[in-house]
């Protein structure tokens, strides 16, 4: 009976060699390079992870010239204090999926006991036989787990990547239209005093005096909001870069982007959408890990810890005995019931919570598009037919007041009309800019579930 137990003791030491000569080390990068992949391959930048200085070089050059969409993005993925705090979240994940493919220590016991003119002495090395077993499935859940925890790091970056370009798209319509406030304020200021000057020679009313003055008193205020708004804008897009000091100073374009000659097609964005969206592969990768979860706890239910060992024994005056020890669990009050149910529990958590996502992820998607296309058609609208008949319009005033047909304060009036059109025009514009963004990250899959289950 020894020297089966001792064979196969043996067997496992070997087997236990093996597996730790395989097993996974700490990698130089932990998996970044793996989500700037991931942040590559979906919106066409990738997601730094080189030296601060390096990042400041960079950062510089992009700042020097006149912020884009594109730019604004590279610069949030190269400098961003909050993706690199969060990417610091995969060192945590790799040395835990690290960890799962590894054995227990071996445990040493020494006992000594004198007494009776005889000293005995005990000594064992137990081997964890259990968790050699289930090595290779606890490494699994480990890499898997590891996967998942990569989707969520690229999630975050194309996350970050969609809010700086929503950021950028606000702050710029709200730039352009605080200089369009100030243009009808002018306008008002103009004709509040003109009003006031022909109701001091008795041509113009008291009533239509009051009616410009207080209009000037709306303007007035519309700017003060239009510039804070160009403000709160300008700082949101300013914490999304991460910048400060000096670097705060960058120049945004006095307009946003013109409109795409034409709209995209939906196609198969649904389909897409399903097989590329970062949310939905890490709700894969957590349901396949949850189902080898369950069934580990399915084979350890009844026993989970078997210690195998050799064991040496001498007494003084004696010949020394040598053999082996056993020590399990004895499952008396606990037979790993509760476990196993409370895995299945989790697996079919899993499971509704991926089918939950993929239905999320279709009507997102027609959402999105609803937005977008709605948005382009409005924006052209205003391009193609609102803003050229304001501008018919008042061409046809200013002839009029040309020929001493009509009043200066009909041209103003008509002036600021043309202007609240353009106003519009810009947010409709704006509009349009954050609704395909809001598609790309639709299709994309800008943020996934953080689901985490011990097995």
């Amino acid at each position: 009976m020894a020297r089966i137990f001792n064979k196969a003791l043996n067997t496992a030491a070997g087997m236990s060699l093996a597996l730790l000569a395989g097993c996974a080390s700490l990698s130089d990068d932990a998996g970044l390079n793996d989500v700037s992949r991931l942040t590559q391959e979906r919106i066409g930048q990738q997601a730094s992870f080189a030296r601060d200085a390096d990042n400041d070089q960079q950062v510089r050059a992009l700042l020097a010239q006149p912020l884009t969409a594109e730019t604004a993005v590279q610069i949030a993925l190269l400098n961003s204090p909050a993706l690199k705090a969060s990417f610091a979240e995969l060192g945590v994940s790799e040395s835990e999926f690290v960890q799962s493919g590894r054995m227990r220590n071996p445990g040493f016991s020494f006992g000594r006991i004198r007494g009776g003119g005889e000293t005995e002495i005990d000594r064992s090395v137990m081997f964890d036989i259990a968790g050699l077993l289930t090595l290779p499935t606890r490494s699994r859940i480990g890499q898997r787990r590891f996967e998942q925890a990569k989707l969520q790091a690229a999630a975050q970056a194309i996350q970050l990547a969609t809010d700086t370009r929503r950021a950028y798209f606000t702050a710029v319509a709200a730039a352009q239209s605080a200089a369009f406030a100030e243009q009808v304020r002018v306008a008002a200021d103009a004709s509040s005093e003109l009003a006031e000057r022909m109701a001091k020679v008795g041509n113009w009313s008291k009533l239509d005096q009051a009616r410009e003055r207080a209009f000037y008193q709306d303007t007035t205020t519309q700017l003060a909001r239009s510039r804070h708004e160009a403000t709160a804008s300008r700082e949101q897009l300013v914490r999304l870069l991460g910048l400060w000091g000096e670097q705060q100073n960058f120049v945004l374009p006095e307009r946003l982007p013109d409109l795409p000659a034409q709209p995209k097609e939906m196609n198969n964005a649904e389909a897409q959408a399903l097989s590329q969206r970062l949310d939905m592969l890490a709700a894969r990768r957590d349901t396949e890990a949850t189902a080898d979860a369950l069934g580990l706890t399915k084979a350890t239910g009844f026993i989970n810890v078997f210690d195998a060992g050799y064991a040496n024994k001498s007494t003084s005056g004696l010949p020394r005995e040598n053999g082996y020890q056993v020590s399990f669990e004895l499952p008396i009050f606990d037979w790993g019931g509760a476990k196993v149910a409370r895995a299945q529990a989790q697996y079919m958590q899993s499971v509704h919570r991926a089918t939950d996502t993929a239905v999320r992820a279709r009507s997102e998607v027609r959402e999105a598009y609803s937005s977008y296309r709605t948005t382009y058609d409005i924006a052209r609208h205003y391009r193609d037919e609102v803003v050229p008949l304001r501008k018919k319009i008042s061409d046809e005033v200013l002839l009029r007041y040309n020929g001493m047909l009509t009043s200066v304060f009909e041209l103003l009036a008509d002036s600021r009309e043309q202007l609240n059109s353009v106003n519009t025009a810009i947010e409709t514009q704006r509009d349009f800019w954050i609704a395909e963004t809001k598609l790309q990250a639709a299709v994309n899959g800008g943020t996934a579930n953080e689901t985490r289950m011990t097995p």
